[in-house]
């Protein structure tokens, strides 16, 4: 029968092509009703505070069945994640059986699916820790099940920073093809944007690990803003007015997508504005992201609608009697730039990102002259880049951007490069964290993990052993149940209070 009738839903012939558009096509990377409503919002965001959430009891328990959901999208692909590592293993067989010169021409597939792998792989080690990785994927390479260990956190972020190394290099000479093109749904075949996604990433992990082995990070992350030329990175070619559309790596998305973050931001609910983020850092700063990222709101009276007349976020410190009784008098995020949004794009890394690593770079191992210039164009290009976002809704006019004359004056005055080293740092770490928001809540999370900043104060929870928020996230219920003999070995420090490997504060 299975020769006589194919399955018309499955492909017999794999291409590496096909392979690399389904590795790209990722709604754990796009903002995707699924992945914010029932993993960022109920997990990083409410770790990092980049998000409102409800006072509970239960309010920094890690949803097992919906973290499961996530780890297993990052091993196989389902509805909502392409299954990264899962397609990569697919490619490598294919590539594997193709003859040395067939492989010199399609190289360029698997080193940006190799980009991407070790993008998210980090990002899973960045949560969890250990995590299996080199052994997994056996039913793609050999069609047998084969538990996998699970592989050193530290060895894995060295092999991500070697093969984000090659990867880089090979685009430097590397040709494109027409077929590549029209695969390459994130950059559109742009060679040059390859290499920068690849040197961006590498940065970005190498700064993440620079408490733990400083010596490997500094001299690494110092060649590279040392040698531009060679090096070349997401930094928006050093404009503050950049046009994020095509600087950033950006995952856009389905030119036949309808929907929006209303009901994922609303149903828990997490529309409202983070207290610390808009009270504490904005607000004093007089920040011009403010009207990109936020509606003040209003309430509403016998059905007429009485708008507030600031902006102001609900305090965190509120009970869930006071936040069920006061909601309306608080801001929300900016309906056209997230509510009502079907445009938005998976943010994968930007130029203000890179530009915040480059001034903690200086300021640590460098010049503080150099480290100011970069943080300086990093909070310009953060504004630029909402009011980008802001402007990519097609059904709500788009708010206006500040002049040049406004934004300088915030950077000079409302968020200022002054005082102390430490000082300085914690400004890039307050501002990086709140570029992130809920969007990058993954990064966003693991940033104040590393650093410590900016300094929230959580209430107390008080369901026991959950009072306060994790610093790592436990392994699933079905990776426990089905990889048992090797869950085993990481057992003993499979705790919530247990730290990431580069987290050593």
């Amino acid at each position: 029968m299975d020769d006589k009738y194919e399955n018309p839903e499955k492909a017999f012939d794999g291409s590496l092509s096909g392979f690399l558009t389904a590795i790209l096509n990722n709604d754990r990377v796009r903002p995707s009703y699924w992945n914010v409503r029932t993993f960022l919002l109920m997990q990083p965001a409410v770790y990092s505070q980049t998000a409102y959430y409800p006072f509970s009891s239960t309010m920094y328990q890690q949803n097992d069945s919906y973290s499961d959901q996530y780890w297993n999208n990052f091993y196989y692909a389902n509805s909502n994640g392409s299954g990264p590592l899962s397609m990569y293993r697919a490619m490598q067989v294919l590539y594997n059986s193709m003859d040395s010169a067939t492989k010199v021409t399609n190289r360029i597939y698997m080193e940006a699916a190799r980009v991407v792998l070790y993008d998210q792989a980090s990002q899973v080690v960045d949560m969890w820790g250990d995590m299996p990785f080199t052994e997994a994927g056996s039913l793609e390479t050999s069609s047998t099940i084969v538990n996998a260990k699970f592989d050193s956190q530290v060895d894995l972020y060295k092999t991500f920073l070697d093969s984000l190394a090659v990867a880089a290099s090979y685009f430097k000479t590397a040709a494109s093809l027409s077929a590549f093109t029209r695969a390459d749904i994130l950059s559109s075949g742009s060679i040059d944007k390859w290499q920068r996604y690849a040197n961006s990433i590498r940065l970005r992990l190498l700064m993440r690990m620079s408490n733990y082995d400083e010596t490997t990070a500094q001299t690494a992350i110092m060649e590279m803003l040392n040698n531009s030329a060679a090096y070349p990175l997401v930094d928006g070619n050093n404009v503050a007015n950049y046009s994020p559309g095509t600087s950033d790596i950006l995952l856009k998305p389905l030119t036949n997508n309808i929907n929006s973050l209303k009901d994922g931001l609303t149903e828990l609910p997490s529309h409202y504005a983070p207290d610390y983020m808009l009270n504490t850092v904005m607000l004093p700063a007089n920040d011009p992201r403010i009207p990109a990222m936020f509606d003040k709101y209003g309430v509403t009276i016998k059905d007429t609608f009485y708008p507030n007349a600031t902006y102001q976020a609900m305090p965190i410190s509120f009970n869930s009697s006071q936040q069920e009784a006061n909601y309306g008098k608080y801001a929300i995020w900016d309906s056209a730039t997230f509510l009502v949004n079907a445009y938005l794009p998976g943010i994968v890394i930007t130029a203000p990102e890179v530009n915040f690593i480059k001034a903690e770079a200086y300021e640590r191992w460098g010049s503080t002259a150099s480290a100011k210039a970069a943080y300086d164009l990093a909070v310009k290009q953060s504004v630029s880049f909402y009011y980008y976002l802001n402007a990519t809704n097609t059904s709500i006019a788009a708010v206006t951007k500040p002049s040049d004359a406004v934004i300088a004056d915030f950077v000079d005055n409302g968020v200022a490069y002054t005082g102390s080293s430490a000082n300085k740092l914690s400004e890039i770490w307050t501002q990086k964290w709140l570029h992130f928001g809920f969007l990058q809540s993954i990064q966003a999370w693991a940033e104040y993990r590393r650093t410590g900043y900016p300094q929230l104060t959580f209430p107390t929870a008080t369901l026991a052993g959950y009072t306060t928020p994790p610093t790592r996230l436990v392994y699933t219920s079905t990776e426990k149940a089905y990889n048992a003999e090797n869950y085993e070995v990481v057992q003993p420090k499979d705790l919530r209070t247990n730290k990431v490997f580069w987290d050593v504060n």
